[in-house]
């Protein structure tokens, strides 16, 4: 069983920045495939940022050039940095775990886009 406790979340002003940090349970968090997912009220869960074990990424096209997902292997830890945040970023952010097929949720963290 993997854990996943997202923080980082908060309020911040358009054109603002913040971080999303994901601390992970588990020894093996190296070999796990991490991801940031995102869903708004009324939307579809969406993927918005993706790393593999091996250090690959890819981002939707909404976010790219603005978020950057990171891991730290050695504090079990995946990040999500946002630039040049949209009033339309606003959603619930979620962190995702996938390992052998099997995929993990943390509870989730908002973030809220406005002036």
């Amino acid at each position: 069983q993997v854990q996943l406790v997202e923080s980082g979340g908060g309020l911040v002003q358009p054109g603002g920045s913040l971080r999303l940090s994901c601390a992970a349970s588990g020894s093996i968090f190296r070999l796990y495939a991490m991801g940031w997912y995102r869903q708004a009220p009324g939307k579809q869960r969406e993927l918005v940022a993706a790393i593999t074990s091996g250090g690959s990424t890819n981002y939707a096209d909404s976010v790219k050039g603005r978020f950057t997902i990171s891991r730290d292997n050695a504090k079990k830890t995946v990040y999500l940095q946002m630039h040049s945040l949209k009033p339309e970023d606003t959603a619930v952010y979620y962190c995702n775990a996938d390992w052998v097929g099997l995929a993990y949720w943390g509870q989730g963290t908002q973030v809220t886009v406005s002036s």
